[in-house]
Formats: structure tokens, C-alpha cells, sequence
């Protein structure tokens, strides 16, 4: 294997060591299960891809790509509130819906996307759809920015929670694969320990605004 893929099955067996996991009834994650399930040569070209289309993005310099994973949502539904033994009760803004899940009924799914901290930044939800910037491969990355998969880029983040108070800076992630809910957009953050998906303008394009541009491996 790859140095990337070497480094990638090892972040990934350790973030993914919770007893959630098992208790769920999601097939262990193992170096194993990891090398025999997933295509990687495809994932190191989607992360090389990513960095490369991005490297003119405001903030990009903070920005890392690579892979997440992504659980079955009916055994571990990472568009809704978390679990309470991982987290702080949950700030679930009710008007919101069920929320889009990526395709198939996989355990597991592979996507490549922002994995650290901080996303970049390119403006509001409108700017991002308006955006003709987004297609990279073939694919257009704003199809899989959604609750689901920055839900669960913050279960692999572990301690250090991507959009949080806590890191050198707040920010907060816009899902433009998310449509609209009153004519308000999603997004998610984590402030005082709670993880909060929440409605806001859609213009709204601060520099704290921030996305995550993705693609499913």
C-alpha cells in the first residue's frame, strides 16, 4: 500500500475504536476490513483531486482533505442528534427534516472530504449554488455536503471537533446538499460542548461560514 493509504487505515482504525460501533452492529473497523472493502487508489486520487481544485480557496491553507467514513444510518444515524454518552444533549433545530442519506445500504461508505477542523471558504449557501467552481473529476462536490457526512467527520474528529469554540477559531459548516427549509439553510457547528445543526440565512457568507467540499468513493 500507499504511504496515504497506510496513514489513512491507521487514523481511521483509531478514530473508530468506539464501543458505539459495536453496539450498533457496524462491522468492526479494522486495518483488515479497511484494505478489503474499499478502493483506495481511487480515494488517494479524489484527496490529491480535492486539494489541488480547493488550493485557491480562502482559508485553504488550514484545510485538510482525506477520508471519511460514513456509517449506515439506520444503525448510526449521524444526521440527527449524537448519541448522549458522546456528546452533550444535542441543539436539533425541529423545523428541520430527516435529512438526505448518501445511496446504497453499505455498512460503511467511503468519502473523501474535509477531515480536519476547519473547511474553506467560499462564500454563503446561494454563493455555493450559484458557483460553476464545484465540479472536480466529473463530480460535483456539493452533492454530499450534507448533515450526514459532516456528522460524521465530527465522530472521527474525536476530541478535537471540527467547527468548534474551542479551536483557534469558530467556524461553522453551510450543507448546500441540504435544500432549504423556510427559505433558510442548514448548518452545523459545536459551541459550549453541544453540537448544533441549525437554520440561518442563506446568504449569509462571513468568513466563519465555511464548506466542505466532498466525493463519494
Amino acid at each position: 500500500m500507499t504511504d496515504f493509504v497506510t496513514s489513512t487505515v491507521s487514523k481511521l482504525v483509531a478514530a473508530w475504536d468506539l464501543p458505539l460501533v459495536h453496539e450498533r452492529g457496524l462491522p468492526a473497523i479494522t486495518e483488515e476490513y479497511l484494505r478489503d472493502t474499499f478502493p483506495w487508489s481511487r480515494a488517494e486520487q479524489a484527496t490529491q483531486a480535492l486539494t489541488s481544485h480547493f488550493a485557491s480557496a480562502r482559508f485553504a491553507d488550514e484545510v485538510e482533505y482525506g477520508v471519511l467514513l460514513v456509517p449506515d444510518p439506520t444503525k448510526l444515524d449521524t444526521r440527527a442528534p449524537l448519541p448522549r454518552e458522546l456528546m452533550a444533549p444535542d441543539l436539533f433545530d425541529e423545523r428541520l427534516p430527516t435529512g438526505v442519506a448518501l445511496p446504497g445500504d453499505d455498512p460503511w461508505r467511503l468519502v473523501v472530504s474535509v477531515i480536519g477542523a476547519y473547511g474553506p471558504s467560499l462564500g454563503s449557501y446561494n454563493d455555493v449554488l450559484a458557483s460553476d467552481g464545484f465540479i472536480v473529476d466529473g463530480a460535483d462536490t456539493r452533492t454530499w455536503m450534507t448533515r450526514q457526512v459532516w456528522g460524521a467527520r465530527l465522530l472521527q474528529c474525536g476530541a478535537t471537533p471540527p467547527d468548534c469554540e474551542h479551536n483557534d477559531r469558530w467556524t461553522f459548516t453551510l450543507f448546500p446538499g441540504e435544500a432549504l427549509v423556510d427559505g433558510q439553510a442548514e448548518s452545523g457547528t459545536v459551541l459550549k460542548g453541544k453540537v448544533r445543526f441549525r437554520l440561518g440565512k442563506p446568504d449569509r457568507g462571513i468568513g466563519s461560514a465555511r464548506v466542505a467540499p466532498a466525493v463519494l468513493v
